[in-house]
């Protein structure tokens, strides 16, 4: 299993000069920090903007700085070498790109003013274009891997669910927080023992980038919507499953608060939909 990636993912150097935050590297790491948790290997794309214009370089838009005939050729040509790896090795899972980038954006580019039109624009940068086949994921979502799985687990039924739904996760490479696989059952619930579950819980939550909760029954569990609460307090995307056809009210499929909180969805394949899994990804062919 591998993907392509940007290059200066793994070599941030090859960006042009003054473009990378602090916060860029810590999305570049946590990505590499998947791949090695899930063993899958980054083969780097060659940079074009590089080959072409140097390593040293200020930044610049694709008509700016790119739109020359003798670019074109320059990817062209890249884009054959890449596609003799992917016939070698297969298909990778995706590419990973950096949006805005003119050449490796995913959903946005920094393409160049043209009459009223935004600098930058949507769609891939013009080298990921030539592999419209394949599908490819921006590094801010590829880097969103920790989930918390909120549930109630408090009968074999519910136990054996909310593992079968962190498998189903990890097996999507996401890395699980599940609390009743670190010690929260019936035996550790004395003083002690509930206050370290609420912390190691509220550690968990913090950590996390994503926090899915599982909402069925006729009223979701009160330790769940808590969970989600907090994760919304802190900003966190909240994913809700429910399968439960029941409903709260005309237009709601579970209390209001939780609802308009959360991407509520109704089966698993629907989940890994929302939480965007790498390994669901479409094409733009």
């Amino acid at each position: 299993m591998y993907v392509l990636c940007a290059p200066c993912i793994l070599n941030p150097s090859l960006r042009a000069e003054g473009i990378t935050n602090p916060s860029d590297l810590v999305l570049f790491e946590r990505c590499i920090d998947r791949c090695k948790k899930f063993g899958i290997e980054m083969v780097p794309l060659p940079c074009p903007e590089t080959l072409y214009l140097g390593a040293r370089r200020t930044p610049g838009t694709y008509l700016d700085r790119l739109n020359f005939p003798e670019f074109t050729t320059l990817i062209d040509a890249l884009a054959e070498e890449v596609k003799k790896i992917i016939d070698t090795r297969g298909p990778p899972v995706c590419i990973l790109g950096v949006n805005s980038s003119p050449t490796c954006g995913v959903t946005s580019t920094y393409y160049g003013k043209s009459g009223d039109a935004s600098p930058k624009r949507a769609g891939r940068g013009v080298f990921l274009k030539k592999f419209s086949g394949i599908a490819a994921m921006d590094v801010t979502i590829f880097s969103q891997y920790h989930v918390y799985l909120a549930a109630p687990l408090f009968s074999e039924a519910e136990r054996t669910y909310n593992a079968s739904i962190a498998g189903l996760l990890r097996n999507n490479l996401f890395d699980v927080f599940l609390p009743q696989e670190t010690g929260d059952d019936s035996e550790t619930r004395n003083k002690e023992g509930q206050a370290k579950i609420f912390a190691d819980n509220v550690s968990a939550l913090k950590n996390s980038d994503i926090l899915t909760a599982i909402i069925d029954g006729a009223d979701a569990d009160s330790g769940t919507s808590w969970e989600m609460g907090y994760a919304s307090a802190l900003g966190k995307k909240i994913i809700a499953l429910r399968t439960d056809f029941r409903r709260s009210g005309s237009h709601e499929k579970v209390n209001l608060m939780l609802e308009e909180s959360s991407t509520v969805v109704i089966s698993k394949e629907k989940l890994l939909e929302a939480i965007k899994s790498p390994l669901l990804l479409k094409s733009d062919a």
